[in-house]
Parts: structure tokens; sequence; C-alpha cells
């Protein structure tokens, strides 16, 4: 197979958004702030670490999340405890990027900011406030992400691309510590690491991984401090055709350091799981420029300390102006 290049770096939107899911509880308790951490796990695919094509571009990502909590397990979020959670989230977000004609140290530099709009739905069998307990609790929200600046640098040679990114928090969306629901994560963080994509144009084959580290500041409604994480997101892929590509998809998560919180029984734990599933992408241009469309599955399992279920990715990254 033989094919034109095309810089196609995939709706990496660097939104590790508000998966603010809510919070589940009972005996064992959860990590990470109610199991939901900063990083947005699968936000990264194919072409991961391909440069950016100079200029102006839109990348655009409607995502959908369905997961639980048995009532056997403990999700502390905010100031709400809770037990036999359900939760589901909603959103589009986008990330509108620049990237400069001229090189730095020999590499495409890419300056980004993401947001984003949403809802999160909650319900919980239990939920423990300071007011005392509640049945059979729900709770809904609508509103905006925090926003996430980005700045990556990527190179190629041959088949072979790398990239090196710093992204973080910076908390100004929909949040309330006394909420199950919530589309903000409350806190500040900061998060860098680099990714590798090997892409042989010949054979249509692409492989592509993502390893970063998350630093997390104190939530200063509830004096909680997640802790250090790692988080690695995959896919492998084959072309059909100049345009079609199928392949797998999946991510890990973990946490390097516990917790930490005036509740003692939260200090020191960690929360931690893995997904993997299809994905499907189409390669075009507009105006003559490249770009690119990818729909995505993940289903979760060995969750450690946090809601597990499936997410749903739907991006677009098409370039503005000329």
């Amino acid at each position: 197979m033989s094919r034109t290049r095309l810089n196609r770096r995939p709706l990496a939107l660097f939104v590790p958004l508000a998966l603010s899911a809510a919070v589940g509880v009972a005996p064992s308790a959860s990590a990470d702030e109610g199991g939901v951490p900063f990083w947005f796990s699968g936000q990264y695919a194919s072409f991961a670490a391909v440069p950016t094509t100079p200029g102006w571009s839109m990348p655009l990502q409607a995502y959908y999340y369905s997961g639980s909590a048995s009532g056997d397990k403990e999700l502390r979020r905010g100031n709400v405890v809770s037990a036999g959670l359900d939760s589901t989230m909603s959103l589009l977000l986008a990330q509108p990027t620049y990237a400069p004609e001229s090189k730095l140290w020999g590499g495409q530099l890419a300056l980004g900011l993401g947001f984003g709009w949403g809802n999160n739905d909650t319900d919980a069998d239990l939920a423990v406030t300071g007011i005392g307990l509640e049945l059979d609790r729900s709770d809904s929200v609508t509103g905006m992400t925090d926003l996430y600046p980005i700045a990556s640098l990527a190179w190629t040679e041959g088949n072979n691309n790398w990239m090196t990114y710093v992204t973080g928090g910076i908390p100004t969306g929909d949040y309330d510590p006394n909420r199950l629901s919530n589309i903000g994560i409350g806190h500040a963080a900061v998060d860098a690491g680099g990714a590798y994509t090997y892409f042989d144009e010949t054979t249509g084959r692409e492989f592509s991984a993502v390893v970063g580290f998350t630093y997390n500041f104190e939530n200063p409604d509830t004096d909680y401090t997640n802790g250090i994480n790692t988080h690695l997101d995959w896919a492998v892929s084959q072309f059909l055709n100049e345009q079609w590509q199928v392949g797998l998809v999946g991510y890990a998560y973990g946490q390097l350091t516990g917790d930490s919180s005036p509740q003692a029984r939260t200090d020191g734990l960690k929360s931690s799981i893995a997904s993997i599933g299809p994905q499907i992408g189409y390669s075009f241009t507009v105006n003559g420029r490249p770009a690119y469309a990818n729909l995505r599955g993940y289903w979760e399992f060995a969750a450690e300390n946090r809601v597990e279920g499936t997410a749903v990715f739907a991006t677009l990254s098409i370039p503005i102006g000329g």
C-alpha cells in the first residue's frame, strides 16, 4: 500500500476532564477522591505522536461514559459518601490548536486550550452527608468543564514519530462538593508525558502509545489530595485502503502514591483500572489540508477503588483557514 503521508494527529483532546461522575460507598473506600482522576483515559489513540500540521485546527470530541460501583464499594466525592452508584456522563469537548510553521529544536510545536460542556447524572442507593443519610439519592448537573491548556512538541523520522507534552487543569468547571454529580473536579493538576507512533505507509500498519504522570494539588473545598498517578493510552490499527482503518484501543491507569485527607481511612488508598475495545478511523482532506475522524469504544475491567463501565469517543479534527 502506498499513500501520501498525512499529519493526522488524532483528537488527542488533552481534556483530562471531569469524569466527575459522583462517587459511591460502603465498607471499602475509594481513591482519587471518589474514583475521579484528572487524566481523561482514552483521549489518545492512533497517530498520537504524529506532528500536528502547521496552522490552526479545531479538534472536537463527543464523549459518553456509563459506569457503576457495587453496594459494597465506598466512594467519597467532596462532602458526600455513597454506595450502589450508577453514573452517566455526556460531553462535547473542543480544543482550538495552533502549530507554528517554524520548528523548535527540530520538532513541531503545538499549543491548545481544551474546554467543554456536558451533563452528568448520578444515582446512589445510599448517600451519607454531613446532615444525615439519604436512600435512593439522585443528582444531575449540566455545565462547563475545567480549562485544559496544552503544549506539545513532536518529531518524525521515517516510520517513527515521537512526542512530548505538558498539560494541566484549571478548576473553573461546574463543581459543588456537596453534590454527587459534577463536571469540574474541584482541584488543579499538572500532567506531563511522552508518546511514540510507528506508521508504515507501505503496509498500512500503525501502533501508538502515550505514557504520562499526573501531580494533583489539594482540593481547597475538601482538603483532599489525590496521589500521583501514571497512565497509558494505546492503539493498534491496520489501513484497509487510502482512507479507512480498523483496530484496537485500550488504556491502563494506576496510582503510584496514595491519597491523603483529614479522613484517616482514606489515607494511602490507590485506584487503578484497565480497558480494551475496537476503533475505526477515516482520513480525508479539507481545502487540501489533512483531517481525521475516529470512533472508538472501551470496556473497562479490573477496577480498584473507582467506578467501572464503558466509554465511547467520537472525534473529529479539522483544519481552520487555508
